[in-house]
């Protein structure tokens, strides 16, 4: 009866990691079927727009699945390892009608930020304004939003003497 347990817990064993391995694996295919834009330059403006909800309809797996799948989970590409929930991300509305992620916002922001006059830095008004020239319609909350995730600090902090 001893051995026969043993048996029994190991097996179970076996297959909850054979679920475990079976379940990020379909995960990550689906992924990278999603994001197959970004997989194919490395590119980060590729990024699709893309939320847990979009894997989860895919794979037919919980959301609450996906994100424990992606959370503190990291794949290696050709372009670096990165964290699976890198490739999470919100849309944004251009004026022109199309879909963008908030990835390719941030990377904007960050590029005009770099580029910007050190002794006079942008606000987060005509970072916003500046933006909205570029097409993305974004309010000047969400410019502060963006920045601080970025771990950029405000203008005064940026500027340099």
């Amino acid at each position: 009866m001893f051995i026969k347990q043993k048996i029994d817990s190991a097996k179970w064993f076996i297959d909850a990691i054979r679920q475990r391995q079976q379940t990020m694996y379909t995960t990550m295919y689906a992924i990278m079927q999603f994001q197959f834009e970004y997989f194919l330059t490395g590119d980060d403006t590729r990024l699709r727009p893309m939320i847990l909800k979009d894997i989860s309809d895919v794979t037919g797996l919980d959301i609450s699945t996906i994100s424990r799948v992606a959370n503190s989970k990291f794949v290696q590409t050709e372009f670096g390892t990165k964290r699976l929930k890198e490739f999470f991300s919100e849309s944004l509305q251009t004026d022109d009608g199309n879909e963008v992620s908030t990835l390719e916002v941030k990377k904007i922001l960050s590029d005009v930020i770099g580029g910007e006059n050190k002794r006079k830095p942008l606000s987060d008004e005509k970072l916003k304004n500046i933006l909205r020239n570029k097409g993305y319609n974004i309010a000047r909350r969400t410019v502060a939003k963006y920045r601080e995730q970025l771990n950029i600090p405000v203008a005064r902090l940026r500027k340099e003497l």
